[in-house]
């Protein structure tokens, strides 16, 4: 098997149309005995978004000659592999699922044709959401939009971005870090400090400078410096790593407040994360609980277990030992906690199952659903309310 790749680029993304646009009265043509016509399949299709939406009905379509044609779909708790059923007398695929209002859903096809077994992004869906190892096609159901915050404003002066060198004793060698700072920067000011785990993935795939640059400009939250780390083994580093804390608090921390004009106090410093990353920041923030003001933990990897095994395979085994250590000696390792996690991934139960173990030692916490999967863009649409909620700007701060 092999994946065929497409062009990485993110397409412009419009609400589907949603009018007319059920497939049905060609299915009973074909069932009748009557195939449709070339030119009623150029008809169904002509002007229409694909994946059709209407409603919570969402149609998958694909068009080509092939042996078989398989969705394929991150959303757990259905098959991840589904095949279409081909229309008769044409060469037009599909598959009808229900997906509740506001889904977004990455997928691909898998196209079978002969012993050649390729995954596709969708030919007639040109939206498209970029992760580490490609690019998937977008399915947006019903009542979701790309949110526009998250997209470049001309109106918002953008932020520098400047990436420096910094040793580890903990680690060994050298770290990259990337420097945000906001428009309107000023050596003479004293900043809020935000660290980015995976830093460089929030840039590339979650927009994360657009999204600074935005909601510092309409005063959502304050100018801040953000510290974005690219780690080089992030399996080995993120998994509770008592290296990597080390690195974080006890290195990087002090070679960065010593270099920039941060606040440097627990209330103007905030670790994020995003999966692994997740981990990793609260973690750090348990084996130091007083450095940090707030979290932002998002679709975390913690796996644990009330009996026997956590199930995730041995690569979850340092995750499963934290978490469990946690969730039996909990402690206030902040004053806001923010936590974000899709009702569509594996992981939305261990989530779910943190935040009363947060909330019991007296932090303030607050938890965001999406009917969305684990992946960036994700990620990027909780954004907004995890910074403004932990780090409010004088919007909030005068309005809410």
């Amino acid at each position: 098997m092999r994946w065929v790749p497409e062009s990485p680029e993110v397409a412009e993304v419009a609400p589907p149309d949603v009018a007319g646009l059920s497939i049905e009265p060609l299915v009973r043509a074909a069932e009748a005995g009557t195939p449709p016509s070339t030119d009623a399949v150029d008809g169904f299709l002509h002007g229409r978004a694909v994946p059709v939406v209407d409603g919570s009905q969402v149609t998958f379509v694909f068009r080509g000659e092939a042996d078989d044609v398989r969705l394929r779909h991150w959303v757990y708790g259905l098959q991840t592999a589904t095949s279409l059923h081909r229309l008769e007398g044409t060469d037009l695929w599909y598959d009808v699922l229900e997906l509740p209002e506001g889904s977004r859903v990455e997928y691909k096809f898998e196209v079978v044709r002969g012993g050649d077994v390729q995954w596709v992004n969708d030919p007639l869906n040109p939206h498209r959401a970029r992760d580490p190892f490609g690019a998937n096609s977008v399915c947006h159901g019903a009542g979701y939009a790309v949110p526009e915050w998250t997209r470049p404003d001309p109106e918002s002066p953008s932020g520098s971005l400047e990436d420096r060198i910094f040793r580890s004793r903990a680690l060994g060698g050298s770290r990259r870090v990337t420097i945000y700072r906001p428009a309107r920067f000023r050596e003479t000011r004293r900043y809020p400090l935000l660290l980015v785990h995976d830093g460089g993935d929030y840039l590339a795939y979650a927009g994360l400078q657009t999204v600074l640059d935005n909601l510092i400009h309409r005063l959502e939250i304050p100018g801040v410096i953000a510290a974005l780390m690219h780690p080089p083994d992030r399996m080995e580093q993120y998994r509770g790593s008592e290296a990597h804390s080390r690195y974080l608090v006890e290195e990087l921390l002090p070679d960065l407040e010593a270099a920039l004009p941060v606040q440097g106090t627990r209330a103007g410093r905030c670790l994020m994360g995003a999966s692994l990353g997740a981990v990793a920041s609260l973690s750090t923030a348990v084996r130091y609980p007083d450095v940090f003001g707030s979290l932002l933990l998002q679709s975390g990897s913690f796996a644990f277990s009330d009996i026997g095994g956590h199930g995730r395979g041995p690569v979850f085994d340092p995750i499963a030992d934290f978490v469990n250590a946690y969730r039996r000696a909990p402690k206030r390792v902040a004053d806001k906690v923010f936590v974000s996690c899709g009702m569509y991934e594996s992981l939305i139960y261990e989530n779910r199952s943190l935040v009363p173990v947060l909330e019991r030692t007296g932090m303030e916490v607050r938890f965001e659903e999406a009917r969305d999967g684990h992946n960036w863009e994700n990620w990027r649409d909780r954004l907004r309310l995890g910074l403004s909620w932990l780090m409010p700007g004088p919007l909030w701060l005068v309005y809410d």
